[in-house]
């Protein structure tokens, strides 16, 4: 019965296809050349409809079991199998469906500073031509309709970095020594530690990974009169895509991703991490206990420091 040993459980904007990449080589190891299978995200079919695109991202999702385990029967003998999935510690049914199937597996998670990683993740979107809301603060309100609308996770830019109340739900289903979690910035900024980290944590050979490739990294495309037209051509063929074959969809979409005008991303002002950090405050102090680590540093920036007192507002929580 070809399982998983091993699964990268999140977090979404967060490295977890760079891991996928760096872990590949490894000759302890076996991942498919699948990333993002989605098998525990639902029982049965994926739902449909939703945001824009999300019924082609549903079509992708590899549901039956027979076609995930067909994954890994490749996977050379004595080695550990894995799979990266970033939504997994997101999507807290999916840990009682890990639970069920692999009890024993060991849960690999990577967390970002939540503010960067719904910023992120809101970018990626908006340079796939999908996001409509061409401001991130308002995109980020627009987070609980949206969800009351069917609308994926990936379009949850708050709530995805809600990352203490996610990891004290899958403790109740997996023990804390099968969990290990990092962080991106010891990812980009340790890559070779960290992955030797993982490694030990795995229980395979270390000092054999040395780099981290930059992945699923996109340009952040300029707010222009031409990209405006383009990126509503995008989200045309996002309602509509999902009634045609994948190659189709690639060979409509492909020139116009390629027209988009890229530009330098903007940075986010105090004043927009402001709005957004108090959301996260109170769910950063569970992280702290849960985990016994310091994320002081998501909470400071120029001369403030959040607190409890600046928990956010019931628009975000």
């Amino acid at each position: 019965m070809a399982l998983p040993d091993f699964l990268i459980i999140g977090v979404p904007k967060a490295g977890t296809t760079a891991l996928h990449a760096a872990l590949m080589p490894h000759p302890q190891l076996f991942l498919p050349n699948v990333k993002e299978t989605k098998f525990f995200l639902s029982d049965g079919p994926p739902p449909t409809g939703g945001g824009p695109g999300d019924a082609q991202t549903y079509q992708e999702h590899i549901w039956r079991r027979e076609d995930y385990e067909a994954l890994f029967d490749p996977a050379p003998a004595g080695t550990l199998r894995g799979e990266a999935t970033p939504f997994y510690l997101y999507d807290l049914e999916a840990h009682g469906r890990m639970s069920k199937l692999v009890p024993d597996a060991k849960l690999i998670a990577i967390l970002r500073n939540p503010v960067d990683r719904a910023y992120s993740n809101w970018a990626h979107l908006w340079a796939a031509g999908l996001e409509s809301e061409r401001d991130f603060i308002t995109a980020c309100h627009l987070g609980k309709s949206r969800q009351a609308a069917g609308w994926a996770d990936f379009w949850h830019y708050i709530d995805q970095g809600l990352y203490g109340r996610q990891l004290e739900h899958l403790f109740e289903y997996f023990p804390r020594e099968q969990v290990f979690v990092t962080r991106y910035r010891d990812l980009r900024e340790d890559p070779v530690p960290t992955l030797d980290r993982i490694c030990e944590f795995l229980g395979v050979g270390t000092g054999l990974l040395g780099t981290v490739p930059r992945e699923n990294v996109r340009p952040y495309v300029a707010d222009t009169p031409l990209n405006t037209v383009l990126r509503a051509a995008l989200r045309t063929g996002g309602r509509f895509g999902q009634h045609f074959p994948v190659p189709a969809r690639r060979f409509f979409s492909g020139p116009l991703l390629r027209a988009l005008q890229h530009g330098p991303r903007p940075r986010l002002t105090d004043a927009d991490r402001a709005a957004v950090l108090p959301a996260f405050v109170e769910d950063i102090a569970l992280l702290e206990r849960l985990t016994g680590e310091p994320y002081d540093d998501w909470l400071t920036f120029g001369t403030r420091r959040w607190t409890a007192s600046h928990r956010g507002s019931e628009e975000y929580q």
